[in-house]
């Protein structure tokens, strides 16, 4: 372990609390989640699970002058993200737990750390054409990134690469976990195409149904 700044040049993770392994992600996986979150000079982006505010920060200049939210459930690291970019104005850090958090209408969601499924909240708050990424993980921590991307007609998703991350507390149902897992290990993953809302029964094309909240095979410019 060392606290020379030269190696944050390099594609390392960087500690935050080595006693409980958390660190901040590898650069370049996250480079690719901000990447193909398309950002846009004035988007308005909710982070949960900021950490330290290293990758808001990152965030926050992409987007300039729109807003970045962060939301961190530790207090602590909360504490100290907001102490890192208070000099940064349009930069806001909020302690609260993400799965529950409001910030009411943004352009982008980028959720770090792992659930089982998409929240109803984070849906309702995309804008047209909003993309949120979301890490869907199995008990280990182990599983995929899931894009979102709300159109006219309904929420398109796809399955975008692996990755292995710390739970997001409150985001995990424990039946959906061993569903997840399952479909990850068969491959069907890749069949995935939007996220379905209407009530309705499971069906062949259901590949994670969660009641009035399924990730489908359907395509929304197929469906009545």
């Amino acid at each position: 372990m060392t606290c020379d700044p030269s190696h944050l040049y390099r594609d390392v993770a960087v500690a935050i609390d080595p006693n409980r392994g958390m660190n901040n992600g590898q650069p370049s996986g996250v480079a690719t989640w901000l990447h193909l979150l398309e950002l846009q000079r004035a988007d308005r982006v909710l982070h949960i699970g900021c950490g330290l505010g290293y990758y808001t920060a990152v965030i926050a200049d992409a987007v300039a002058p729109g807003e970045v939210i962060g939301i961190e459930l530790d207090a602590a690291l909360a504490s100290q993200a907001r102490a890192n970019l208070g000099d940064v104005n349009h930069v806001t850090i909020v302690g609260a737990n993400g799965v529950e958090y409001d910030s009411g209408p943004v352009d982008v969601i980028l959720v770090n750390a792992g659930v089982t499924h998409p929240r109803a909240l984070w849906l309702d708050n995309l804008r047209a054409d909003g993309r949120m990424l979301l890490p869907l993980t199995n008990e280990q921590g182990k599983g995929l990134m899931l894009k979102v991307t709300r159109k006219p007609s309904g929420w398109t998703a796809q399955f975008v690469s692996g990755l292995i991350i710390f739970d997001c507390a409150g985001g995990r149902d424990s039946e959906l976990c061993g569903r997840l897992a399952a479909g990850f290990a068969d491959g069907s993953w890749r069949s995935v195409q939007s996220v379905r809302r209407d009530a309705h029964d499971p069906d062949r094309d259901c590949w994670l149904h969660a009641g009035d909240l399924c990730l489908s095979k359907q395509a929304i410019t197929h469906r009545g």
